[in-house]
This record gives C-alpha cells, sequence and structure tokens, in this order.
C-alpha cells in the first residue's frame, strides 16, 4: 500500500501537473486526505518545486459555513483570497487538488446561498478561472477515500474505504510496480489517435439517441476542434487536467442544440444529488429541466448566469472502458464522466477552437463557444447510445453503436 501511494503521489505531481525546477505549487486538500497531501508535497520537492503551497478545505466547517453564517458572507469575498487564487495563477505556479467530500454535505442547505457564494467567487476569482480553462497554467484534479464518501459508494461494507482505495488506483492505473507513468503515456497516445480521427472528418453535427428518450442533435462550430485530457501551456508545460480520464471533448455550437437530452447517472452538484433528470433544450438554450430527485440543485445550477443554460461541453467516452467496466456509481463526477459520454452546460474550453487559446471571450462568443461561470459536466452515455456525425457535405457518419466508439 505504502509503494502504491507513493508510486500515485509521483504520478500526480510528475504527470498530473508535470511540475518544474523552480515551480511554485499551490495544493488544494481536504484536511482528512492530510498524509497523502504530505506525500505529494515530497514529491513535488523531490521534483524541484520551489514551494509547495496549501490550501485545506474541511467538509464539516464548510456546511456550518453555509448553514450559520452571516448572510452577506455569500456575497463577498476577501481581499486575501482574490490575491492567492488570482496572483499564483498569473504567474504561473501549479495547482493540484485532491478531490473528496460527502456527496451530500450540503444537503439542506439554502440554494440561494450556494448560488450567491457561487456568483461572487465566481467574479473575485475571474483571472484564476479564464487561465484555468484557457490552460494558462498546469493544473489536476485527482481524488483519495473519504469515509464518509466511501460509505455512500458502498453502503454497509465494513472495508468501504479499502475498497474504493483499490477502485481509484485501478483506474489510475497504478498496479503498485512502478510503471504508471510508462502505461499513461500509452493510453494518451491512444486517446490522441482517436482524437486525430474525429478531427480529420470535421463534423457539422451530432446526432444523440437512445432508450432512456435522448435525442438530441448537437451542431458543432466552424473551426472546432477535439482534445483529450492531455493540455499544454502557452509556454509548453504539459499536463493533465484530470486523473483518471478517458474522454475526448470538443465544443458545441452555442445556438446549435436542439431536443432532448436525459442524464444516465446521478450528478453530484455542491454538496447535493440530482438524479433521474432531463433537459428540454431549443436553439441551444434549456428551457425546461426536470429532476426526480434535486429539483431545486438543479434549478440553482443552471441559473448562475445566462451562459449556465447553454452548454460548453461534448465529450466521448466508450461505455466499454476501464471506469466503465468496474460497474461502480462513484457519486463523484471526476470518475463518473469518464465511466459515460457526457455533457457540460456552462462555459467552453478555448482549445476547442483554431486559435482558441489565444483569444478573448469576445472573440471565443462570435465563434460560437459559449461564456459562462458555470462548468458542469453530466453523463449521458448509456449501452445502447447512438451518435451520428454529418459532415458538411451531408455523409452520415457512424461515431458510437451501442455505447462504442465504431470509427
Amino acid at each position: 500500500m505504502e509503494e502504491k501511494l507513493r508510486e500515485y503521489a509521483r504520478l500526480l505531481v510528475e504527470v498530473g501537473i508535470n511540475i518544474q525546477k523552480g515551480q511554485n505549487l499551490i495544493l488544494a486538500s481536504p484536511v482528512e486526505c492530510a498524509p497523502f497531501a504530505r506525500m505529494c508535497a515530497q514529491a513535488a520537492y523531490a521534483a524541484g518545486c520551489r514551494e509547495v503551497i496549501m490550501n485545506w478545505r474541511d467538509d464539516v466547517l464548510s456546511r456550518e459555513k453555509f448553514l450559520h453564517a452571516a448572510d452577506d458572507v455569500f456575497d463577498t469575498v476577501p481581499e486575501w483570497n482574490r490575491r492567492f487564487y488570482n496572483d499564483y495563477a498569473q504567474e504561473g505556479a501549479a495547482y493540484l487538488a485532491i478531490s473528496a467530500s460527502d456527496p451530500e454535505n450540503l444537503k439542506g442547505v439554502d440554494q440561494d446561498r450556494i448560488v450567491r457564494s457561487q456568483r461572487s467567487g465566481s467574479e473575485a476569482l475571474k483571472p484564476f478561472y479564464r487561465l484555468q480553462m484557457a490552460n494558462g497554467f498546469p493544473w489536476c484534479i485527482a481524488s483519495i477515500p473519504i469515509p464518509s464518501w466511501a460509505e455512500k459508494v458502498f453502503p454497509g461494507c465494513p472495508d468501504a474505504v479499502e475498497r474504493l482505495w483499490e477502485a481509484i488506483f485501478q483506474s489510475v492505473r497504478i498496479t503498485g510496480d512502478g510503471k504508471a507513468v510508462e502505461r499513461w503515456q500509452e493510453h494518451l497516445r491512444l486517446l490522441e489517435e482517436r482524437r486525430d480521427k474525429l478531427n480529420a472528418l470535421r463534423f457539422a453535427s451530432l446526432r444523440y439517441r437512445n432508450s432512456l428518450g435522448t435525442d438530441l442533435t448537437i451542431r458543432l462550430p466552424e473551426g472546432h476542434l477535439w482534445a483529450t485530457g492531455g493540455g499544454e501551456t502557452p509556454k509548453g508545460q504539459k499536463f493533465i487536467a484530470n486523473m483518471p480520464t478517458e474522454e475526448i471533448f470538443t465544443a458545441p455550437l452555442r445556438d446549435g442544440v436542439d431536443g432532448v437530452v436525459v442524464s444516465s447517472m446521478p450528478l453530484c452538484q455542491d454538496g447535493n444529488i440530482i438524479d433521474k433528470f432531463s433537459f428540454v433544450v431549443k436553439k441551444g438554450r434549456i428551457e425546461e429541466a426536470r429532476a426526480e430527485v434535486g429539483q431545486e440543485a438543479l434549478e440553482a445550477a443552471i441559473s448562475l448566469d445566462e451562459g449556465a443554460r447553454y452548454f460548453g461541453e461534448v465529450a466521448l467516452v466508450p461505455y466499454d472502458s476501464p471506469i466503465s467496466n468496474q460497474k461502480i456509481l462513484y457519486y463523484n463526477t471526476l470518475f463518473d464522466e469518464n465511466a459515460s459520454c457526457h455533457l457540460a452546460f456552462g462555459e467552453a474550453y478555448n482549445e476547442c477552437v483554431e486559435g482558441g487559446q489565444n483569444m478573448d471571450k469576445e472573440e471565443l462568443k462570435a465563434l460560437g463557444l459559449n461564456d459562462s461561470i458555470a462548468h458542469v459536466d453530466f453523463m449521458v452515455g448509456t449501452a445502447d447510445l447512438s451518435i451520428v456525425g454529418t459532415t458538411h457535405d451531408g455523409r452520415e457518419v457512424p461515431v458510437f453503436d451501442h455505447g462504442n466508439f465504431v470509427l
């Protein structure tokens, strides 16, 4: 176990963010994950990191704040917090986030407080988020188990944490033999080969259909590009934004999405679970949103701004993939989105259009990319999902059949 943990820490530092000598590292972690966070810090210093700056989080205190803090707290962001995120991002510091929380930590919290907190935070930290979406600094999100999360994934199991550890190790290709880096390099190469096939086809649109009721047509922008989880900063520093990653993604045309899309898995959003939900979409805009579980949380998520009612990402993940084949519902989007084709409402990634990383927001909007302070992935892939691409000359090309790539 010790060998696997240290291999995982090195993988996140040396491949996930690809720390450079003399570079600062912002390491965000729940307090419950402190032992592993220390391993990551040690790995970073061993690789030549200038300084590791810790940013601790705590589920319990977060819930207490949303329940009991003064109401005006959720409309303001302290200057020190702005400077912390924005200044380090602008200098190009690396950012490693350990994602582990109780999926229902904020259940019962006033949704208005959550929305206002997100709005004020997004406005105050706009330079950080803009640079992150444009790959302006290397960043990586990864996870380790905590008891509250593990018990949700494996209810009633006395060894829930151990089982979740093994599932995570499998998903990030850690076996304890020290060869995870080589396995990741081969995995990224295969994703890039498929990405190149999609880019060569230059689809005008995609049509999604399955037995859940999804029947959705998605037009793609002129000059759109498909990308993988492997990113690169303007200075050429390669990184992997999500570990694990199985997706190939692009951006839809903002006003080019029409039809009905039905979720295939629960969505854990802002400490709440949203399940069995669907959207009716007209000219790109979500006109109806219905959920059997978490209706209020769903409405809050798409109300952050007008752009939250439009789509910013189209991601392809085969149903027959390593994470999907575990048959585990993680209640954590980092994993669940890599077990299923997914869409995201909200902001589009700059890299999904030719020359996008050098464009400002107005230029990207002119090309049809969505702009929002939100970016929420939700899963739509199923074993019977069909996706057919249509080229600009009207040729139809099957992309997915029975949930898997046929390209």
